[in-house]
């Protein structure tokens, strides 16, 4: 009959400020994860000051928006407000708003993979 030798041999998520890994390693792992986490948690928060600026049409639709997908300003040049032809002032809009989206979530994406060094950590799409 097999006995167990003992607690807190092996490996155990227990409080106490780490994991209780074997071989005197507790603390380590742990303390690496949480400063990933406490940069990536820095780093969301500043991406919503950092903003990306796209242009579409040469210019006439200038959009900027911030790392949160905010949108802070849709500038139109007035020589491009045609009424005869309203369908291609909003392809344009449409087309500088689907890059600027694009551009933000790059931006976001790449922040964090200079953090995780691009490990594929689970649950980390719902922080970009």
């Amino acid at each position: 009959m097999a006995k167990r030798k003992g607690k807190g041999k092996g490996f155990s998520l227990g409080g106490g400020g780490g994991l209780g890994l074997p071989g005197g390693m507790k603390g380590g792992l742990a303390g690496q994860l949480q400063a990933m986490q406490q940069q990536m948690a820095e780093t969301q928060e500043a991406l919503g000051s950092e903003t990306v600026e796209v242009s579409a049409g040469g210019g006439a639709i200038t959009v900027v928006i911030t790392g949160h997908q905010e949108f802070k300003s849709i500038t139109i040049d007035p020589d491009v407000v045609d009424p005869e032809d309203v369908e291609m002032l909003q392809d344009l809009v449409l087309s500088a708003v689907n890059q600027a989206v694009k551009a933000s979530q790059d931006m976001a994406t790449e922040r964090m993979e200079a953090i995780t060094g691009g490990l594929n950590i689970p649950g980390l799409s719902g922080l970009l």
